[in-house]
């Protein structure tokens, strides 16, 4: 006889209403405002980079929907503890990296592209191996969609040109890193 848990259910039943769902007041009951504003940039970033409104939509629409599934991973308590020491070595390269982009940010000439590329390889590794038995492949490639794109040296490389039209965003980007890092949220 098969096992039923009606707590597996309302699980599932929650990630699938989710990723299907994916509107701003859906994201505020799991992302914070700064972080709404970050995201708000990086879709700017993407889309100036790009040069394709649905391709930037795309990557933060799938950045979104893999943020609130760990979301919702962690709020029913679906880690273990070995999992559970993978999220907090996942947060603290996350942590290294908003630190890393930050001081390229305010430290001229110190951008290092490979630097920073490889924070956001491991990152995505980090990530990917986390959630490995909890989120289908499809989910595995939004995060590789997600990672990849900003992990592109050249993307990077445009974003970090101290005249280039994405130092503006970059700039509000490493200030709201910067808030919540001071908040202890990252």
């Amino acid at each position: 006889m098969e096992a039923f848990s009606s707590k597996d259910m309302v699980l599932k039943a929650q990630k699938k209403m989710l990723s299907q769902m994916v509107n701003k007041a859906t994201v505020q009951m799991f992302i914070d405002d700064t972080s709404s504003e970050i995201l708000d940039e990086l879709y700017r970033v993407s889309k100036e980079y790009t040069g394709n409104r649905s391709e930037a939509q795309k990557v933060v629409k799938d950045l979104i929907k893999v943020v609130v599934k760990i979301a919702v991973l962690f709020k029913h308590n679906r880690f273990n503890d070995e999992e559970l020491k993978m999220a907090q070595n996942f947060q603290k390269k996350l942590h290294q990296g908003a630190m890393t982009a930050i001081s390229f940010n305010e430290v001229d000439f110190t951008f290092d592209k490979a630097v920073m590329s490889e924070i956001l390889k491991e990152s995505r590794d980090m990530l990917l191996k986390l959630v490995n038995t909890h989120l289908t492949p499809k989910s595995h490639g939004r995060i590789n969609h997600v990672f990849n794109h900003y992990a592109d040296p050249e993307l990077l490389t445009q974003l970090y040109n101290p005249s280039g039209p994405l130092k503006p965003h970059l700039t509000k980007i490493c200030n709201g890193l910067n808030k919540l890092l001071e908040d202890g949220t990252l």
